[in-house]
Formats: C-alpha cells, structure tokens, sequence
C-alpha cells in the first residue's frame, strides 16, 4: 500500500487504505480542524520530533468498553482507601507535559507541536485531561479527546505506584455513566490489557465511532458562523 501525502485540503484517505503497520498518511499540520477530522474517520498523530506529521489507522484497534475495565483485587483497596484524589480538566497542560517528559528518555512522540495543538482543542472544549493528585501533588494522569459517546485516549504517566491506574478507572466508571460507548486505546499494551482493552477489526471499530458520533453529535466550532 502506499504512503498518502496530505496537501493543504482537509481531507484523508479511508482508512482501509492504511499499511499493514497502520500508517496511512504523512504530512497535513495539527490544526483543530483536521485533528477533529482525523479522531472522527478513526485516524490519529503518531510522529517522533525528526519525522514529518505522520497518521495512522492500525487493524485490530485496541479499545476499552468503559462497563468492562479490569479492576484488581490491589486496585480496589487502592481506590476504596481513596489514596489519590481524581480531577477532571483542572491542569491540562501540565497533564500533557507530563506525559511527554515522561517519555523523554525513550524518545518522546509528544513534540512541542503536538502540546500546543491539543491545548488549542482542550480550550475548544473537545480535549480533556483526567489528574491523580497525591497530598495537593500531581502524581499521575492522562489526556484524550471526546467527540460524541466517544473518548480517544491519547497518553497517560504516573510517577507513584497505580496512580494512572486510579485516574483511568475512574475515568471509565464516569463514562459508563454517561453512556459512553469505547475509550479507544489506539494500539496494544500489556499495562492496558490488564485493564480490561481489548483488540477488535477496524471495520468494528469505525462502526463504534460512526456510532458514537451519531448519537451525541457535535456542532463543530469551526463550521460556526
């Protein structure tokens, strides 16, 4: 299959025409417009700091149905003995921070490029961050998109034991309340496996977001007049 190459036109190729590995684009920018576009049709950002905007559609995709996240015997004292304190969106730029120094060793994915643009669609309302906080001290955390019922993790850090753990399973239990039908994990992890995500065909999982969409649709700011 060949590498598309995205020109100015905010437009994908499906992602059926994807790689084997999963890559189906190169190019574009981060702009809101073409984020939101690219969440909506299944496709997301993946790129290290020398290579150019790259996108991705892997098959099977790796999500979580939020009713049938995993919690261990260990999690539960964890979470009945309230250890971290959960928020929702009152630090996003630090959570997205984190997470990129986190991975600074390894060789983060989380560019510069990539912070500002999702702090650009956390103040438009469609990026949201989940903080584990431990004696007033962040301690661990993650960050994704939600368009409609769906919710597109992104990345998450912990710098103390089960901290992430605690934001995630929290975070599932608010969306299976809200109705919510996946968090997609976009590709495999054992940390996430033991947490209940599971792999599923693409064609699954585009029908899940088509889904997802349809029933809480969004009127999207930038078609605003």
């Amino acid at each position: 299959m060949p590498i598309y190459s995205l020109s100015d036109d905010l437009i994908f190729p499906h992602p059926s025409l994807a790689r084997e590995d999963g890559l189906l684009a190169v190019y574009g920018d981060l702009s809101p417009e073409r984020l939101l576009l690219a969440y909506s049709t299944g496709i997301f950002p993946w790129f290290s700091e020398d290579e150019p905007i790259l996108w991705w559609s892997p098959d099977p995709r790796f999500i979580v149905y939020p009713k049938d996240v995993k919690i261990s015997h260990s999690m539960k004292k964890v979470l009945k003995k309230n250890t971290y304190t959960i928020t929702f969106d009152t630090c996003f730029r630090d959570v997205i921070c984190n997470c990129a120094n986190i991975r600074k060793e390894s060789g983060t994915w989380i560019t510069d490029e990539m912070i500002e643009s999702y702090c650009k669609l956390h103040k438009l309302g469609f990026a949201h961050s989940v903080e584990a906080w431990y004696e007033n001290k962040l301690v661990g955390g993650l960050y994704g998109i939600i368009m409609g019922k769906c919710f597109f993790g992104e990345s998450m850090f912990s710098t103390m034991s089960d901290s992430s753990k605690a934001a995630f399973i929290t975070l599932c239990k608010l969306l299976e309340e809200k109705n919510f039908i996946m968090i997609d994990c976009q590709v495999y992890t054992k940390h996430l496996e033991s947490l209940g995500a599971i792999n599923i065909p693409r064609n699954e999982f585009l029908e899940l977001v088509e889904k997802g969409i349809s029933i809480s649709p969004l009127k999207l700011y930038f078609n605003k007049k």
